[in-house]
């Protein structure tokens, strides 16, 4: 059984996204999957809120102050939009340092109003507007609080980086994890899609009180995780907090899901040729198939489980749905 993502031009299939996939209950069992569910795959960005654990655990998000919306931007993947720049900065002001100390490089924003803006007004674009400017704010504020070298943070033999290994060790009961560079410069892991499975019913499920404190920041504040016309913003608005959700670059994605019933299942997905437009409605079709989402929040969700396609005249050319084949 696999997902499939087709891409249709007028009535046509014009393209096709193949989508591997696994939902897990509080058992560990599997309950669906598409492909391999062992498939492994680097997860990118959809570790970003056990990389903030650690900022929790140690005590330095409680010796700064943090609040829930600055626990909720250290888990982001951000537009760039002035309330995620703001956010950080407040967060920077806590720690005492500037932005000269990230490691995260520059790009512009992923929200084109806030870009267009800056364009016009003769601003540079900083480190701010980094998608993973949280992320870092997290480790920065960890290794100022625990008195290490802040230039060297993202270095994987740092002790910020290897408590983050340790933490996901933790959650995961493996190891001997193999590593990457993630797009932000900080390493980032290989995991089968299984592995993020469980990292995310373990997010969703109550259990540890260190996750459950940043589920409850993303979920109370899912505008910060990623921002206008984002999946996971609008996904997490739409379950009013029974829910998180978490993209990573080359379109991984980890999810936990709350049932009525007290259940708690973790998703992961994962489209294989890495084209992030396939990844909403390969995880809607995955939803319905398990029939977890209540009609009303199907319906607030209807434009990510079927997306338009529309050309540069705003004239529908298509459209992009899933689709499960035996």
């Amino acid at each position: 059984m696999v997902i499939k993502c087709e891409v249709y031009r007028n009535t046509e299939i014009e393209s096709v996204h193949q989508v591997y996939g696994v939902a897990v209950g509080s058992n560990k069992k599997i309950l669906f999957s598409s492909g391999d569910p062992h498939y492994t795959t680097c997860i990118r960005s959809s570790l970003k809120p056990f990389q903030a654990s650690v900022c929790v655990e140690t005590g330095a998000a409680d010796a700064f102050g943090f609040s829930d919306n600055e626990l909720a931007v250290l888990c982001a993947s951000h537009n760039g939009e002035k309330i995620h720049t703001s956010t950080v900065s407040g967060i920077l002001k806590k720690i005492d340092i500037d932005p000269s100390y990230y490691k995260c490089g520059v790009h512009s924003p992923y929200d084109k109003k806030t870009k267009i803006s800056l364009l016009k007004g003769g601003e540079d674009f900083n480190p701010l507007h980094n998608n993973c400017s949280g992320k870092h704010s997290g480790m920065l504020a960890t290794a100022k609080y625990l008195g290490f070298d802040l230039n060297e943070y993202i270095k994987f033999r740092h002790p910020v980086q290897q408590k983050i290994v340790s933490a996901l060790e933790r959650y995961t009961g493996q190891s001997g994890f193999k590593f990457g560079i993630d797009g932000c410069t900080a390493p980032t892991p290989f995991m089968s899609l299984y592995s993020i499975a469980l990292l995310y019913q373990k997010l969703a499920s109550g259990s540890d009180p260190i996750l459950s404190r940043l589920y409850d920041a993303m979920v109370t504040h899912p505008y910060l995780v990623a921002g206008r016309k984002r999946f996971d913003t609008d996904f997490m608005e739409a379950m009013s907090g029974r829910a998180v959700t978490k993209v990573g670059g080359e379109a991984v994605r980890g999810l936990g899901i709350r049932q009525r019933d007290g259940n708690v299942i973790g998703i992961a997905l994962k489209v294989l040729d890495g084209n992030q437009r396939a990844d909403p409605p390969g995880m809607m079709t995955l939803l319905r198939e398990l029939d977890l989402l209540e009609q009303s929040e199907l319906d607030k969700l209807a434009d990510y489980e079927t997306i338009k396609l529309i050309n540069h005249r705003k004239k529908i050319t298509g459209k992009i749905t899933g689709s499960i084949h035996n």
